[in-house]
């Protein structure tokens, strides 16, 4: 699962794929289009999914990409929640897939977020199990 040049924007629904860095902003790619825009700098902010970490209960956090893991390893067993449910149904579902999240500092709309992008990358072919990096690829 390669998160490299997958970013979120502010003020842009969806997910992007960094095309091109400009001293003012970035040109991104839209995953389901292809189509390209320029995000000024000055308008947008832009973070890497795999930048992205979730708090957990013991004072650490987890990379998204470990959360992505998990929801795709309990896909059968626990389908995401759908994006209108309730914030105790949303809470309730990210406890199977993260039991030890920090529930005091993980938003209901921090995990709504998490629930959608998923879809979207797994819509896209991007979370398939074969595309896992192996533990020896993280480490370089």
């Amino acid at each position: 699962m390669n998160l490299e040049k997958i970013i979120a924007v502010t003020g842009m629904s969806g997910l992007y794929r960094m095309a091109a860095n400009r001293a003012n902003g970035l040109i991104v790619e839209e995953l389901d289009s292809g189509k390209r825009k320029f995000a000024p700098a000055r308008k947008h902010q832009f973070t890497p999914l795999e930048s992205i970490g979730i708090y957990t209960d013991n004072g650490d956090t987890t990379d998204l990409k470990n959360v992505f893991s998990s929801m795709l390893a309990k896909l059968d067993e626990h389908p995401p929640v759908n994006a209108d449910v309730s914030a105790k149904e949303v809470h309730e579902y990210f406890g199977k897939i993260l039991p030890n999240y920090d529930r005091d500092k993980v938003s209901t709309g921090d995990i709504k977020k998490i629930v959608k992008w998923f879809a979207i990358l797994q819509e896209q072919g991007m979370l398939s199990s074969e595309t896992q990096d192996s533990p020896a690829e993280e480490e370089e």
